[in-house]
């Protein structure tokens, strides 16, 4: 089983981006991944907007209140999904909470999802032992179920993960929420070391990263890096397309 996830990461460093599908709309959606992608995004994290995202920040948490106020579903990311996949190849990921998928009920969308050109899901707030029965419904539609690893997961979890895991591997750096900060955590390179010690999959690093420095840093250990609330902050703050195309590319190191 193979699809673009798989391609991209064998053949170039990834550089991922996230948004909150629905904050400013679902044309502003499409314009601002585009505007991602253009700025060298090769990767995209398309948010679910839930009213209780757990592991995001107060700028994540913003996007999704604006998201849910214009009555975003998850049919409608899916919408996103397929409008950008009419002119591109970047492996797209729904990124999410598990209570909406749940609740639109696999069975019907999941077809929709491959439909779309979904490659990718990683739900943030399934565990591994209890996911069991989904991660099988997204693999018989080759969407490939994302594991989530952090730095306080244990070598003996790291080894169940990594047994089945798919695609590629998320690392979040650090413990809490997510959100802008500055320089990487103590011991990043070591835990990427013990987690790449484990599995043959790549490793894609996220949670805070919003400097080219850090992104320059993390590529000399990890296949890729994740960045979402520097740009959901930008764009709250009122930056153009071209903006956040010039931030973009700004972060990076690969250009």
């Amino acid at each position: 089983m193979s699809n673009r996830i798989q391609k991209l990461f064998a053949e170039q460093k990834v550089f991922a981006g996230y948004i909150t599908v629905g904050d400013g709309g679902l044309d502003q959606s499409v314009a601002v991944a585009r505007a991602l992608m253009k700025g060298g995004v090769n990767l995209l994290e398309l948010g679910v907007p839930f009213s209780d995202p757990v592991a995001d920040g107060p700028v994540i948490q913003r996007a999704a209140e604006r998201a849910l106020k214009n009555n975003t579903s998850l049919f409608d990311v899916l919408s996103v999904a397929e409008k950008l996949r009419e002119a591109s190849q970047v492996p797209l990921v729904l990124f999410g909470y598990f209570n909406p998928l749940l609740h639109a009920d696999p069975v019907l969308w999941l077809p929709k999802a491959k439909q779309a050109g979904v490659d990718g899901i990683l739900v943030v707030d399934l565990p591994y032992e209890e996911g069991r029965k989904f991660y099988q419904q997204c693999l018989a539609h080759n969407i490939m179920p994302i594991s989530i690893v952090t730095p306080a997961t244990t070598e003996a979890r790291l080894k169940k993960i990594t047994r089945h895991a798919k695609g590629f591997l998320y690392y979040a750096t650090r413990k809490g929420t997510t959100g802008v900060r500055s320089g990487l955590p103590a011991q990043f390179a070591q835990k990427i070391a013990a987690i790449k010690a484990m599995t043959t999959l790549p490793v894609l690093a996220g949670f805070g990263v919003a400097c080219a420095t850090d992104a320059k840093e993390i590529l000399q250990h990890a296949d890729g890096f994740v960045v979402g609330s520097f740009f959901i902050k930008a764009l709250e703050e009122g930056a153009s397309l071209e903006k956040l195309t010039a931030l973009a590319s700004a972060l990076n190191p690969t250009r």
